[in-house]
């Protein structure tokens, strides 16, 4: 027999007598009866999500696999729309596990660089006071943290054991710092 051609006969007993029968006796052909009458939108699914008709045949009886344990485990009230957000959801699980993304380990002795954020000769005097303030207003692990990351170049992985703060707290000191330096510089050149 062919499945994915299958016609749905009226006379058939419906979703919730035939889902109710394999809860209580655990026929697999009584799922199979209940499977076999939605597994053209199954296939459906299956193909929008994949792009393949043979990945898509794959997942439906991928799905139908997941459906003995899940048919059972969950309260199922509409068996149509519960299996197509099964369905739906078997394939995005196939999409990200497929999803072969390229990674880099990062060590801890990263050391952020902005050209814009270190000062050099460009800035005059008075942009360095205004600087000098501002740092002088930040509060105790922020100064700290900016100036031993921007003014004395040491990276997060040396501030941390310098300090005692863990690399989070070194991080999120240093991105604090920053946006308070940024918007303080700002009010004070208006």
């Amino acid at each position: 027999m062919n499945l994915f051609s299958r016609t749905i006969h009226p006379d058939e007993a419906d979703d919730e007598i035939l889902l109710e029968r394999y809860r209580r006796d655990g026929d697999l052909q009584v799922l199979g009866r209940l499977y076999e009458k939605y597994v053209q939108l199954v296939y459906g699914v299956c193909l929008k999500y994949l792009n393949d008709e043979d990945d898509a045949k794959d997942a439906v009886m991928g799905i139908f696999e997941e459906l003995v344990n899940k048919a059972k485990a969950h309260e199922v009230k509409q068996f149509r729309g519960w299996l197509y957000v099964l369905a739906r959801n078997y394939c995005l699980m196939q999409l990200r596990s497929n999803k072969k993304m390229p990674t880099t380990a990062i060590d801890d002795n990263v050391m952020e660089f902005t050209a814009d954020v270190h000062p050099d000769n460009k800035y005059n005097e008075e942009y360095m006071a205004v600087l000098q303030k501002c740092m002088e207003k930040l509060p105790g692990g922020q100064r700290q943290s900016v100036d031993l990351f921007y003014l004395q170049q040491k990276c997060y992985k040396e501030i941390a054991d310098d300090t005692g703060l863990t690399l989070n707290e070194v991080k999120s000191h240093i991105q604090n710092g920053k946006r308070n330096l940024k918007i303080c510089i700002e009010k004070n050149r208006e």
